[in-house]
């Protein structure tokens, strides 16, 4: 693994594209210790700012912590003149369903939705799927969380996907792997299965490439995302004309 860099100056991230943490996740031995993936994008980023949300202690914890971001990328270039590479989480799902996943490989899945199971059988031929619903606010029900966590340990694959958006998804993750009784690697994931499978619509290629993904999603979905994309941005430049000063940049 090459050496860790800081986002911004903030979220550590090592500094992989997809083929190299495709390869790295492939690699991982899964009959070891469980060990989770996290992605950094621009609104992890922030909500890890605050202390109270437990996600950057979540992410210190992480086995990988990758840039999903092609606004970092590029925010953090200007900054302090340093590349990101990305390594965004709903390329990293399908390129691990498409080319690493095998058909009797088990997978868990945690959250997802009703659809996921069906859709992953139908598309990549999957027949060892285990899924569990937790209810809304699960992270902090004991009981609740409690279920997640057996359900892993009761479950173990190679590789177990948490859709339940940040910081839910690295704090479950984070309780497994304090545990230490699961094996296996661990996805936080967001959309990604749903990408994967069709099940919602991803940008153009092209967005893709120039890193517009977030544009397209702001577009399609203007009442949950535009508005949260919007906030999002004075308090993301902040951080950067803050990263460049004291770089000596400004």
């Amino acid at each position: 693994m090459p050496p860790e860099i800081r986002l911004l100056g903030r979220a550590a991230v090592t500094p992989l594209g997809l083929a190299e943490a495709t390869e790295a996740i492939a690699a991982r031995d899964p009959a070891l210790p469980f060990a989770y993936v996290v992605s950094v994008n621009a609104q992890i980023l922030l909500i890890a700012e605050d202390p109270a949300t437990g996600l950057r202690a979540a992410h210190e914890e992480a086995w990988l912590r990758l840039n999903d971001s092609g606004i970092l990328l590029r925010l953090h270039r200007w900054a302090l003149g340093e590349t990101a590479p990305v390594a965004a989480g709903s390329d990293l799902c399908l390129t691990l369903l498409a080319s690493v996943i095998r058909p009797d490989d088990p997978i868990t899945i945690i959250g997802g939705g009703p659809q996921i199971a069906a859709a992953l059988r139908e598309r990549h031929g999957l027949r060892r799927i285990a899924q569990h619903e937790p209810p809304m606010g699960y992270i902090d029900k004991p009981e609740a969380r409690e279920a997640a966590i057996r359900f892993i340990e009761e479950n173990p694959a190679r590789f177990t996907f948490v859709a339940t958006g940040a910081p839910r998804s690295e704090r479950l993750m984070q309780a497994v792997a304090r545990r230490g009784k699961a094996t296996g690697v661990g996805l936080a994931v967001g959309s990604g299965l749903l990408f994967a499978v069709d099940l919602t619509p991803r940008a153009p290629v092209w967005m893709r490439r120039k890193g517009l993904e977030w544009l397209h999603r702001a577009w399609t979905e203007p009442a949950r995302l535009g508005r949260r994309y919007a906030a999002d941005l004075l308090p993301l430049l902040r951080l950067a004309i803050a990263a460049r000063r004291g770089n000596g940049r400004a």
